[in-house]
C-alpha cells in the first residue's frame, strides 16, 4: 500500500484521531472522577488566560471538548508531517510548529467560545 495515498492518510488519520481521543478521554475522566485533580492542565491554561469562573465550568463536559481538540491537534499533525517525504529533522521541526499553532489557534478559539457560553448562561438567570 503506498503510504502517500489518500486512502492511507484517510484511515491513519482516523485511527490516531480515535486511540488519541480514547486515551485523553480516560485518563483525563479518571483524574476528575477520581479527585485526584479538581481540574486538568488545559482548562486551567484556559482559565487563566480568559480570566473564566471555576464555579461555572462542568468540568465532565468540557472534558469532552479538551479530548476532542487534544487528539485533533496531534492526530492531524502526526499524519501531515508523516505524509511529507522530506527528512526526519526537517518533519520533526515544521510538526513542532504546526503542533504550537494549532495548540495556541484551538485552545484561543475554545476560550472565546466558553467565555461568550458562560456569559449567556449568566445573562439568562
Amino acid at each position: 500500500m503506498d503510504l502517500n495515498s489518500p486512502t492511507f492518510i484517510l484511515y491513519f488519520f482516523l485511527v490516531v484521531f480515535f486511540l488519541v481521543f480514547l486515551v485523553i478521554y480516560i485518563v483525563n475522566l479518571c483524574k476528575v472522577n477520581n479527585k485526584k485533580y479538581d481540574t486538568i492542565g488545559e482548562m486551567n491554561y484556559v482559565i487563566k488566560k480568559f480570566k473564566l469562573d471555576r464555579k461555572k465550568i462542568n468540568y465532565k463536559k468540557e472534558i469532552r471538548i479538551i479530548a476532542l481538540l487534544d487528539s485533533f491537534i496531534i492526530a492531524s499533525v502526526g499524519t501531515f508531517v508523516t505524509s511529507l517525504d522530506i527528512m526526519i529533522i526537517l518533519q520533526l521541526g515544521l510538526g513542532f510548529i504546526l503542533l504550537f499553532a494549532l495548540i495556541y489557534s484551538l485552545y484561543e478559539i475554545y476560550g472565546r467560545h466558553l467565555k461568550n457560553k458562560l456569559r449567556r448562561d449568566e445573562n439568562e438567570f
